[in-house]
């Protein structure tokens, strides 16, 4: 299929030759490397890359992915990183509204005219170590439309910017001299659902590299795990395989701590399987004050005994669900004491470092919340293990919101809504969840998957609800926005989640109603000084056991330094600090921590009555 401009705003055209999501795993050549963390099948293409900034399509380079290619218009640029930080292009904070409005009339799936080009090209050898074997490209994120092409040639298409794309490349890859251009657009029919409240930026802002598959691969896992109420546990896994020598022969490994172990005998016509259900007469239950976790491991072993590929993972046992109007948790009600979560930093915008997450699990854990909601786009993939770890619960948002294509001038007016009861969109809304639970089905952290946020609601929500029903029986499904369509609240979202009502209203649900437990997915807007109130809702969980609790609104601030031209002096600056004429200004800073992570006088009250609550 050659590339079309077209694809841009046809609903029907979201990927071209990406690879199915899979497992987060790692693969590594051996236990020692695997020790060292660093994988020898894995290369990194991050850092300075050449690089062409276009305000319009029609001003693109259009020959820029060929060979022998020139133009005195070529710079550089970081990878990963915005285009807008590094001085290309119009930084802009804006909540509601699309950026183009005011600018250029438009219904969906139109794209404006005012539409930035990133076009990236990245010179690279291929590494030793992966010659002879399949080589995968992956981009961890990208906003919003990318083409892709390798050595002059149409490699694939994505959209979808909080989730990895990848694509094959073994056909057209070198073993020297590999020119990679990458072509994004900054809008495309996804930004109707990419309406986030956040700063808008777009180009490569998360890793890129280059992964090999060897002569046996592991392409997707799931081991899943259940806790039974006698503190006994069931155990299953499912497979899937690809191979990279079709006369492959060997046999694969597979163990979870001290609890359960086998093999698996492997040629190249084995490519999916599945494990029988093992009951497991004791585990150790994973909570948010003990987050234990098992080892677990795959090994696969060539037919002379030696290791071809070795997956390490870390899961644990749990078990959620709804029973008497309450959400149970290890068959005990559950307490959310939670907060969402922009990815930010002041100096990346939402391109951030590991060093950035490792702190703000300290930061989240300090305030002594237990849970995260990922507001509302799946982050890094490294941050779902991180709450693993840390006994952070996490609801994991799908990377949908377009509540500006219904809330308009602060009124509630759905007439073109999308995704709304619009067929056209179904497959491409239903891509992005199947993309967020292939991705990070095996966290245990993980006990909700949200359909994304403030998108009305319809059949296209119903139908992504019902793929994740139909997927995973171990989890909850969230969706606040059902409660603008209650026809449709019995089959949408299993708890009852509003934003910002206050607890009396909470109390009237819970009373005359209680259908479903109830959830605040966003509360306490914790702008300014507010934050005071949060003990009258804490007074709910002794009221009502169907109050399951609420998430923060939110947790950082979104501020980026600037330098003051008269000074030299760096200082944070906030929406309409950039002469964008569309703005929300200050809108963007209603953090627990400021946008240098230091923690605010809110952080104290937040502390303390969650501290109370949990500990």
């Amino acid at each position: 299929m050659n590339p079309d401009l077209g694809w841009l705003s046809d609903p029907a055209v979201f990927r071209v030759n990406r690879r199915d999501a899979h497992s987060d795993h790692v693969h590594y050549r051996d236990e020692k490397e695997a020790e060292r963390g660093r994988s020898s099948f894995f290369h990194s293409l991050d850092g300075q890359w050449d690089f062409i900034w276009s305000a319009t399509p029609e001003e693109r380079e259009k020959d820029f992915h060929r060979p022998g290619f020139r133009s005195r218009r070529i710079g550089k640029i970081q990878v990963p990183g915005h285009v807008e930080i590094q001085g290309h292009g119009q930084v802009q904070y804006i909540n509601t509204m699309y950026p183009w409005e005011g600018r250029e009339m438009l219904r969906p799936p139109m794209v404006p005219h005012d539409n930035p080009v990133s076009q990236y090209i990245r010179r690279f050898d291929l590494p030793a170590r992966m010659a002879g074997q399949r080589i995968i490209l992956r981009f961890d994120g990208v906003e919003c439309a990318m083409y892709v092409y390798l050595n002059g040639q149409f490699v694939g298409y994505a959209e979808d910017s909080f989730t990895p794309s990848e694509f094959e490349i073994t056909d057209l890859v070198r073993e020297r001299g590999n020119r990679l251009c990458v072509e994004v657009y900054k809008r495309s029919k996804a930004s109707w659902i990419e309406d986030q409240d956040f700063f808008r930026f777009s180009g490569i802002f998360r890793p890129v590299y280059l992964y090999s598959i060897p002569s046996c691969h592991v392409d997707d896992m799931w081991a899943k795990t259940d806790l039974m109420r006698d503190e006994s546990g069931t155990f299953s896994l499912r497979l899937r395989l690809s191979y990279g020598d079709p006369s492959f022969r060997g046999r694969l490994e597979y163990r979870l701590g001290d609890l359960v172990s086998g093999s698996l005998d492997l040629d190249a016509s084995v490519t999916s399987w599945q494990s029988e259900v093992f009951a497991i007469p004791f585990v150790g239950q994973y909570h948010y004050r003990a987050p234990k976790l098992y080892d677990f491991s795959i090994t696969v072993y060539d037919d002379a005994g030696d290791v071809v590929e070795y997956i390490p993972y870390r899961i644990g046992f749990n078990h959620i669900e709804v029973e008497n109007g309450m959400v149970m948790y290890n068959y005990h009600r559950i307490v959310i004491c939670g907060v969402n979560r922009h990815e930010w930093s002041p100096s990346g915008g939402r391109s951030i470092t590991l060093d950035d997450m490792m702190r703000d699990i300290d930061l989240i854990r300090q305030a002594r919340c237990n849970s995260v909601r990922t507001c509302h786009y799946p982050d890094r993939v490294e941050w779902y293990s991180m709450c693993d770890e840390a006994g952070i619960y996490v609801m994991a948002e799908t990377n949908m919101e377009s509540h500006g294509s219904w809330q308009k001038n602060s009124a509630v007016e759905p007439s073109w809504n999308v995704p709304g009861d619009r067929p056209e969109w179904k497959d491409l809304v239903l891509d992005r969840c199947v993309s967020n639970f292939e991705l990070l089905k095996n966290h245990t952290s993980i006990i909700f998957w949200s359909l994304g946020n403030e998108s009305w609601c319809g059949e296209c929500i119903q139908a992504m609800n019902d793929y994740y029903k139909s997927v995973d029986d171990g989890r909850l499904v969230h969706y606040e926005g059902v409660f603008h369509r209650p026809e449709m609240k019995s089959s949408v979202s299993d708890v009852e989640s509003q934003m910002y009502a206050p607890p009396q209203r909470v109390r009237r649900y819970l009373e005359k109603d209680g259908s479903k437990p109830f959830l605040l997915c966003e509360y306490m807007h914790s702008m300014g000084n507010s934050l005071g109130g949060l003990k009258e809702y804490d007074d709910l969980f002794d009221e009502y056991l169907g109050y399951v609790g609420g998430y923060i609104w939110d947790f950082i601030d979104q501020a980026l330094y600037r330098t003051d031209e008269a000074t030299g002096e760096r200082y944070l600056a906030y929406g309409g600090d950039f002469e964008e004429k569309r703005s929300d200004y200050e809108f963007s800073c209603n953090g627990i921590v400021d946008a240098e992570r230091n923690v605010k006088p809110g952080f104290q009250e937040v502390e303390a009555v969650y501290g109370n609550r949990l500990w």
